[in-house]
């Protein structure tokens, strides 16, 4: 089986950004990057601020956040009314957990492609009310129809008080059928929040229409959002019984205000966003996410056909317009969280490449993401450079 092509480079892309031009930048999904323009758009309201804070955070401020919210929640196909915007996803999740009323005997049901830091933060909730999280394994390789399946016979009703699950898994970079699953939830009472900390900009969402009571997604990854950048989602009946993590002077205006102001927070990045999507639309939406697919597949076969992986036993992402891809390393390398982030740092010290390595399930993977500043001849350097450094064990 021949390696696909990669796609061709979209004119001037890699001049909107500042990343330093001897690195391989090939970990947009960590961190996201911000364009130029949106960088100076964020320091233009950093400069606005600080000519005058008094009236930067007292006139006005409140609508200016309002109405960028609108922008976005727009953007993604959710409502406007019953959205917020908050620092990142697992700010979002903290909000969520803290709110939807957990007690002793409760449950939690997770998958084991959840995100570090959004099971840290279920568990401190579970030892906090007495719930308890009950960890759903999925093996990689399942279909959307098995994994729909194992989720419906994990349920408890009576018992699972919400059921976590990932859009787009960050851990293995496996796309979710969360609209399907959603559904089951429902049919058994139980609801969901959905961890999409991936899909604003990357994917094709409409937030609405999956139907989750929950839903958080970050901006600032493949939306050019500056950092700091997120939209939590609430179904209506929710929305009276959200708490913000901290009481600020927007607390008796209900949500979503009571949420987004937090005092003297930066709020630039979020007034800063939409200059992110206008990048992105000046691009071209199905353009980018088209080129950033095609890209990261190109990647995930180059560099895997270095180490030796056949074609069969690369995973698949489970849909299209998927822009990270997963690639397992030799057995025994990375296999913990420990070793995992050693080696990335080797790798981002020794090859000048910045990618994600992850230990999961005993097993060590790299995951490599496509982006418009990302060129084939990134990936085709790790690749003949990568197995080398590897074999210094």
């Amino acid at each position: 089986m021949s390696v696909p092509q990669p796609p061709e480079p979209i004119p001037g892309a890699r001049l909107l950004f500042s990343l330093d031009p001897a690195v391989s930048y090939l970990n947009h999904g960590a961190f996201g990057a911000a364009p130029i323009a949106v960088q100076r758009a964020q320091q233009r309201l950093r400069d606005e601020m600080e000519a005058n804070p008094l009236r930067f955070f007292t006139q006005g401020l409140v609508d200016r956040i309002a109405h960028t919210r609108r922008h976005l929640a727009g953007f993604l196909g959710a409502d406007p009314e019953g959205s917020s915007l908050v620092g990142n996803t697992t700010t979002g999740v903290a909000v969520v957990l803290q709110s939807v009323g957990l007690k002793p005997g409760d449950e939690v049901l997770t998958t084991d492609h959840g995100y570090g830091a959004v099971n840290l933060a279920i568990q401190r909730e579970c030892r906090r009310t007495g719930a308890v999280n009950r960890i759903l394994p999925i093996p990689l390789a399942d279909t959307d129809e098995q994994i729909v399946r194992a989720i419906r016979t994990g349920l408890r009703p009576g018992r699972t008080r919400l059921l976590v699950i990932d859009q787009l898994t960050s851990v293995t970079a496996r796309l979710f059928p969360t609209a399907a699953i959603v559904a089951v939830a429902h049919e058994h009472g139980v609801p969901v929040l959905v961890d999409a900390a991936h899909a604003p900009g990357m994917l094709a969402t409409t937030v609405s229409s999956i139907g989750a009571d929950f839903w958080a997604g970050n901006l600032h990854k493949w939306g050019f959002a500056p950092r700091g950048t997120a939209l939590l989602a609430v179904a209506p009946r929710w929305r009276d019984r959200i708490e913000p993590l901290v009481v600020s002077w927007e607390q008796d205006a209900g949500y979503p205000a009571r949420v987004e102001w937090q005092g003297t927070l930066d709020y630039t990045s979020w007034l800063a966003a939409p200059a992110g999507l206008f990048t992105l639309r000046s691009l071209g939406v199905d353009r980018v996410r088209g080129h950033n697919a095609a890209l990261a597949a190109y990647g995930q076969r180059v560099v895997g056909d270095a180490l030796g992986v056949p074609p069969a036993q690369l995973p698949d992402p489970g849909g299209p317009g998927v822009s990270m891809r997963l690639i397992p390393l030799p057995a025994g390398i990375a296999t913990t969280i420990e070793a995992a982030r050693a080696l990335q740092t080797r790798i981002s010290e020794r090859l000048a490449a910045e990618v994600a390595v992850i230990g999961w399930n005993g097993r060590g993977w790299l995951r490599l993401a496509g982006q418009v500043y990302n060129t084939a001849d990134e990936y085709e350097r790790l690749a003949v450079r990568l197995p080398a450094l590897l074999a210094q064990r």
